[in-house]
């Protein structure tokens, strides 16, 4: 049987996906007020896991079960394009689900089960019969809290050896609703393959206005409340510079909703930087919280 060429296993596995849940890991591992001193192995572990592992398995079931949707958005794709041959697109995807969780353990309970909660979300996502992404509400719900609040809860995790301050859950939550936002606008780059093969992202549903207005009011909304949250808590700068960040944001969304189809791609690069900037503010906010917490 042929083999694939690593280049094709690497494309399959999609590094650029992976910046999100590392970045939120390493987010995870700030709010967590712990000193990294004698953890970095644990924490290159847990950045692993995050980003080659359990992202890059998402992927790799994601092609998989969509090689007949990508064979009409995506046809260079590694599956459809015939560089990732026969059923070695399900046989990475399987190597890789165990090698995540074989990593998981080694990290500790709390990891392997926010791991193997993250891979069964991967995996119904992607797989029938569920097949989440058959519906934008419920597949990007899954993707938002894979990709930001699973990671930095993991992160937080890895530091404390226990259960995350509940402040530290209630703003890595708020930045997974979003994300919804984000992986709304990720999806108007497929609207024809996805109508066309009964997948009802939000820009099908909705039509690409509305679908563009809503996701800028679920990626604004939750970002108000952590600021509120800021305030607070005593973090009058921090709040501040994540409403700086913010406006910024609402600026930049001006021109998305001027032509969300052509602008949409341009925003995950634009907008969503400065989304992810305000994550790491709001780590750096929680720090002395956790750290002062009875």
């Amino acid at each position: 049987m042929a083999t694939p060429a690593p280049s094709a296993l690497i494309e399959l596995l999609k590094p650029i996906t992976w910046f999100a849940p590392m970045w939120a890991f390493a987010c995870g591992v700030v709010s967590s007020g712990q000193s990294p001193t004698g953890q970095w192995a644990m924490i290159g572990a847990g950045v692993l896991l995050a980003g080659p592992l359990v992202c890059a398995t998402s992927q790799a079931v994601n092609d998989w079960y969509d090689r007949h949707v990508d064979a009409i958005n995506e046809p260079d794709r590694p599956i459809p394009s015939g560089r990732m041959p026969g059923r070695w697109g399900f046989y990475v995807a399987a190597a890789w689900t165990l090698l995540s969780l074989a990593v998981a353990a080694a990290l500790g309970p709390w990891i392997l089960g926010a791991a193997l909660f993250g891979l069964v979300l991967a995996w119904l996502y992607s797989a029938p019969p569920l097949r989440l992404k058959r519906n934008g509400w419920w597949g990007n719900s899954a993707v938002a809290l894979c990709y930001e609040g699973l990671p930095w809860f993991t992160g937080a995790a890895v530091m404390a050896a226990a259960m995350p301050d509940r402040r530290v859950l209630a703003v890595a939550f708020l930045y997974s609703i979003g994300a919804h936002g984000i992986m709304t606008l990720n999806d108007f780059k497929s609207v024809e393959g996805d109508a066309r093969t009964g997948i009802r992202s939000l820009p099908v549903q909705l039509g690409t206005d509305r679908a563009a207005h809503f996701a800028c009011w679920v990626m604004a909304l939750p970002q108000a409340v952590v600021i509120l949250f800021l305030f607070a808590w005593d973090r009058p700068w921090h709040a501040g510079a994540v409403g700086l960040l913010l406006l910024g944001q609402v600026a930049l969304m001006r021109t998305l909703l001027a032509a969300p189809r052509a602008k949409a791609a341009w925003y995950n690069g634009t907008g969503t930087t400065l989304y992810v900037l305000g994550m790491l503010v709001a780590a750096f906010a929680l720090r002395p919280l956790v750290q002062g917490a009875v």
